[in-house]
């Protein structure tokens, strides 16, 4: 048995190599969906694909890596897998995302005996999928590009040319698309050698030893979180705008809630079936965003370990949105985003002293592409940005901050967008009185307004407008996301997810939620309100509406009198 100061100095060892498979793949990579966005999942895996150490990016991400390692070695077995073998793996009813989205996992050998994997997944550009850019129609698994079930990228350390010229032709992106799936690979091989120098130091025992250890305590510490949580069954409804084919039916996402002293079950039964559109969820998508939740309330200060959701149980219905089964469309996989807080609704109900409302629900993205005319070649790029948080007991949200699905990221800055695209940032900034109002208020959201200098095609990722942030006890709701094409012209259309085709000159505006309100407005401090007012988070005719706060707009300060007139008479 591997002593506790070994195993402690092991972990940080494999913590280390999983950051620097990050670097790697940052340095590396083509896309800036990528090494700016940082849209990945990475990790260190012990041999049966439970994750011992992982890097933040996409918190969704890692966890359905673990599900797609067991997914390839139940089809391959693993004495199938070799030393210097590197599998890509996009089959989205396996891989726990849609096909943009591949794993490349590669196994970690010392000497003839596997000993875990690295694994390394994050969106790439185009893989013959029927639209460019991003499917938001489709009906059929066929229409979402080229499909690899744990496919050998490199046998034994040689690359198998025959996947990458199957990749070249059928790429409208192949340079880009296969130098992302290279750096992939670097990235993996990376976390290989560092994890067998590991096994090399201190032993193959002690690294075995340490894996089991490592996960052991990551669910006595998961028990302890859970132990502190109020015990009941809860269950919430919630809505995605759309399934992209039937545009104006809304699609029930339904979570039941319970905990008790040994587990916390999600049960997503209830929710739609026979949705036609892509928006169904692989299981391991699913089992992945329930996971998230579930370590925010226990585990939230410690490392992802496979062992934090041993108490967590996830049950679905094949055939739902929930749980796509083939040939479901799997590829706007926005689903994913939004369920979470369906999960934080739910518990809302029964721990609203340890959940916030929700926040702008979305990850908001927005995707252009066309022929870039300062160089001729084909352009894509992408963004996804920050909402407001959803207001706590004993806080505001925060303000314009990405998305709970996506701790690890960023969005992709001014200068990058406009350096690699046709596409003018005329403005950025925050979005006044979207936050709800509250004892403490949401976080509110941001604007970004695009304008085209080229013909382009923007696709606007964002599958919560129709719906407000919720609250919690008797906050205001936050206002919802909207996209708005052409403002203020004659031309101004207001919608959510969409495929837009726009001339040189055109705009468009991507406009993120707010959070939703904790409390009643009308018993928040007048002097935060006021503050509120100054920074321009809240407008003064909103602070006398829906606060009962009068702000002198001079001098930012509390018209007491007037605000005490303003609360007498209610809201």
């Amino acid at each position: 048995m591997t002593d506790a100061i070994t195993t402690e100095i092991i972990r940080h060892g494999l913590l280390s190599a999983a950051e620097e498979v990050a670097r790697n793949l940052c340095r590396t990579a083509y896309n800036t969906v990528v090494y700016e966005i940082h849209d990945y999942g990475i990790g260190i895996h012990d041999a049966s694909g439970d994750v011992v150490a992982d890097a933040p990016g996409i918190a969704i991400f890692t966890r359905g890596n673990d599900y797609g390692i067991k997914k390839s070695l139940e089809f391959l077995g693993a004495d199938a897998m070799r030393p210097g073998d590197v599998y890509l793996l996009n089959y989205p009813y396996w891989s726990s995302a849609h096909t943009l989205d591949p794993l490349v996992f590669a196994p970690i050998h010392d000497g003839s005996e596997l000993i875990g994997f690295a694994s390394c997944r994050i969106h790439v550009l185009d893989l013959n999928q029927k639209d460019p850019g991003y499917v938001l129609d489709s009906t059929h698994s066929s229409q979402e590009g080229l499909v690899f079930p744990a496919t050998r990228l490199y046998r034994e350390g040689e690359q198998n040319t025959d996947v990458f010229n199957i990749i070249r032709f059928n790429s409208r992106m192949p340079e880009r698309t296969i130098g992302d799936i290279q750096a992939q690979v670097s990235a993996c091989v990376t976390g290989v050698r560092r994890t067998q120098e590991i096994a090399r130091k201190y032993g193959r025992d002690s690294l075995l030893d340490a894996m089991r250890a490592i996960n052991e305590h990551g669910e006595k510490l998961a028990r302890i979180g859970l132990s502190k949580l109020p015990k009941g069954t809860w269950t919430a409804t919630d809505f995605v705008d759309s399934d992209g084919v039937d545009r104006e039916t809304l699609v029930k996402l339904t979570a039941t809630v319970t905990v008790t002293d040994e587990e916390m079950v999600v049960d997503w039964t209830g929710s739609a079936r026979d949705v036609r559109g892509p928006i169904n969820l692989p299981r391991g998508q699913t089992e992945a965003l329930s996971s998230l939740i579930f370590k925010a309330l226990t585990t939230p200060d410690s490392p992802v370990v496979a062992g934090n959701f041993a108490p967590l149980r996830v049950i679905t219905e094949p055939g739902s949105v929930m749980h796509a089964v083939p040939p479901m469309p799997t590829f706007t996989l926005w689903t994913g985003l939004l369920a979470g807080e369906v999960i934080l609704k739910a518990l809302a109900e029964g721990m609203p002293d340890l959940v916030p409302a929700c926040s702008g629900g979305d990850v908001c993205s927005m995707m252009g592409l066309g022929v870039n005319p300062r160089t001729g070649d084909a352009w894509q790029e992408a963004t996804n940005e920050a909402v407001g948080f959803g207001a706590t007991r004993d806080a505001d949200g925060e303000d314009g901050i990405m998305h709970l699905s996506e701790p690890g990221c960023r969005n992709n800055p001014v200068e990058v967008l406009e350096t690699k695209s046709p596409m003018i940032i005329d403005s950025y900034g925050y979005r006044p009185d979207t936050g709800g109002p509250g004892r403490f208020r949401g976080g509110v959201g941001v604007s970004r307004v695009y304008r085209f200098t080229a013909p382009a095609t923007g696709i606007c990722l964002v599958y919560k407008t129709r719906t407000n942030p919720w609250s919690i006890a008797g906050g205001d709701e936050g206002e919802p996301n909207r996209i708005v094409l052409n403002a203020g012209t004659e031309h101004e259309v207001v919608q959510g997810g969409s495929y837009n085709h726009l001339k040189a000159g055109e705009t468009l505006a991507n406009e993120t939620g707010g959070g939703g309100g904790y409390g009643d407005p009308f018993t928040r401090d007048p002097a935060a309100v006021a503050k509120d007012v100054r920074n321009g988070f809240v407008t003064a005719s909103a602070a006398r509406e829906r606060y009962g706060v009068a702000v002198d707009t001079t001098d930012f300060t509390v018209d007491a009198p007037g605000t005490a007139a303003l609360r007498a008479a209610g809201r």
